[in-house]
């Protein structure tokens, strides 16, 4: 029997038009567990529940909201086990450290994080001028719907990850649309989440779950008048399609589409230290066999014999290290492509490529290299996001040629710069920094870019095409809540009338709020 969907609080038959199957990716094998292809029917029965639970939710307290996010967190950590299993089973990727002791305290200490914003409303903005009698502040928008990527199954889960945290932190209840790759790991979370509403009184239908639509039916349903707003992560042609259905209807869509992360090695960090970059290198970009949205998949150079051995060392390594598992046959294949796409375009493959190994999704660490001439020539085909362990070299004659490239480049979601530490490189640092920031979302120095900690202050965004608005961020609170929201302004409105957040005295003491153009957590005198 198809696993049921869990619609309106009660796990039950999906409307279906057909099944799926997960694969277990170091095997190829087709797992056993079939999952639902939903029907407009499902869509149609939660999007009416959500509808009905986001009325609910606005007449709960932060508190009873947090308390939701803060048991489900709990719930997490304590099916620590169950969920790796499950995760390795479909994704391939290494139950320990990844899973277990990296993804999932991520995962819940997010939920934390979110559930600390809420109570706090630290994230909501709150504005007062007394001398007008208007009041402001940021409220929940609407049923929000989750489209969860292939490569992160807790962190950017549909139903536990960043952008389910925040919606629902925000006051939204969420419907979650599990990604094909992971459907076993995403009923699971799930169930702890409706477990976590049952215990702490929030609308069940705070949290519900389809597993896969018709393309058609997932157009639809961004552009329903009863959603919020969505958070896609995953293809650009896919989320592109998501986004001209949105649009059509006014809706607000959140996407991270692609990356290629390009990293520029300027000469005095070679001479400097080029090894230790060589290492620092290899480990981004095999890193979970190259498949974080952050990874290095464009490295800039600048053509002399320095750059020529950094390539050398990193070929020999590339090809003496044993590929890691791809998360699933589609990646695997989309991969092949990619790499097959860009040597069409006249990249020389360096190592790598070849044929998806027999038996498991993989493929060979491939590295490839063009001409900053050859790139200049045809940007866009030369900026073909590899998604997995691929990454493409460019070398340019001179300065000027390598500023040209980045000017070239599309958006991404970062850029690095390594220079040399003791100031040989300090000028061209700063013609490159001045054609990259504008590129990138985040900036990083002597660093590489895969990495995403959870803090206030990071951006996991960036300019099109690496998301669909480069004013917001999919990681970062409480910034990232701000997606999920509408600002409100209260005019001349009683005292008695406006939400806690905007009456005289501060809810919690301690809520930063901005009383007559200065940030405070007075009461207003």
């Amino acid at each position: 029997m198809p696993a049921k969907v869990l619609i309106a609080g009660t796990w039950r038959d999906a409307d279906s038009t057909g099944t799926f199957q997960a694969t277990n990716p170091n095997t190829a094998e087709t797992l056993p567990a079939e999952f639902p292809i939903s029907s407009w029917a499902d869509c149609d029965a939660a999007l009416e529940a959500a509808a009905e639970a986001a009325v609910a939710m606005r007449r709960l307290s932060a508190d009873q909201i947090a308390a939701f996010l803060e048991c489900y967190a709990d719930k997490i950590d304590a099916a620590k086990d169950s969920l790796s299993e499950a995760a390795f089973a479909e994704t391939g990727l290494a139950k320990s450290p990844r899973l277990a002791d990296v993804e999932l305290p991520r995962t819940s200490n997010q939920l934390r994080s979110a559930a600390a914003s809420c109570r706090s409303g630290d994230w909501a903005h709150a504005t007062i001028d007394t001398a007008t009698g208007i009041r402001s502040c940021y409220e929940p928008l609407g049923p929000v719907c989750v489209f969860g990527p292939n490569n992160f199954p807790f962190a950017f889960g549909s139903v536990s990850g960043g952008d389910f945290a925040a919606a629902i932190a925000a006051g939204n209840p969420v419907i979650g649309k599990a990604n094909s790759s992971h459907p076993e790991t995403t009923r699971l979370f799930a169930e702890l989440a409706l477990a976590a509403a049952e215990e702490t009184g929030v609308p069940t239908s705070i949290v519900q779950l389809i597993y896969r639509t018709s393309h058609a039916d997932g157009e639809r349903l961004v552009a329903d008048p009863r959603v919020g707003a969505t958070g896609y992560t995953g293809s650009r042609n896919a989320g592109l399609k998501l986004k001209a259905a949105a649009d059509a209807a006014g809706k607000q869509i959140y996407l991270e589409l692609s990356s290629v992360n390009p990293v520029v090695i300027l000469p005095g960090a070679l001479a400097a230290r080029k090894d230790e970059l060589v290492d620092e290198f290899i480990t981004s970009a095999l890193m979970g066999t190259g498949q974080f949205c952050t990874n290095p998949g464009l490295v800039l150079l600048l053509a002399d014999d320095a750059s020529e051995a950094f390539i050398s060392q990193v070929k020999e390594r590339f090809g003496g290290t044993a590929a890691g598992t791809l998360l699933s046959p589609a990646v695997a294949t989309s991969l092949k492509s990619s790499v097959e796409t860009l040597c069409g375009f006249g990249a020389e493959l360096l190592v790598g490529g070849g044929e998806i190994e027999s038996g498991r999704c993989a493929l060979a660490n491939t590295l490839l290299r063009a001409s900053a001439e050859q790139f200049l020539a045809n940007p866009e085909g030369f900026q073909t996001e590899a998604f997995g362990n691929a990454s493409l070299v460019v070398v340019a004659d001179n300065l000027d040629q390598l500023c040209q490239v980045i000017a070239s480049l599309e958006g991404n979601l970062t850029g690095c710069v390594y220079s040399d530490p003791n100031g040989s490189d300090d000028d061209s640092y700063d013609a490159v920094a001045f054609e990259l920031t504008p590129k990138v979302g985040r900036i990083l120095n002597d660093k590489m870019p895969t990495g995403v900690a959870v803090s206030a202050a990071m951006n996991h965004g960036g300019p099109y095409p690496s998301t669909g608005h480069p004013g917001f961020t999919a990681v970062g609170i409480p910034a990232s809540l701000i997606r999920f929201a509408k600002l409100t302004s209260y005019d001349n409105v009683r005292p008695g009338r406006l939400p806690a957040l905007l009456a005289d005295k501060n809810p919690t003491g301690s809520t930063p709020r901005r009383i007559d153009g200065s940030w405070t957590t007075d009461d207003v005198s």
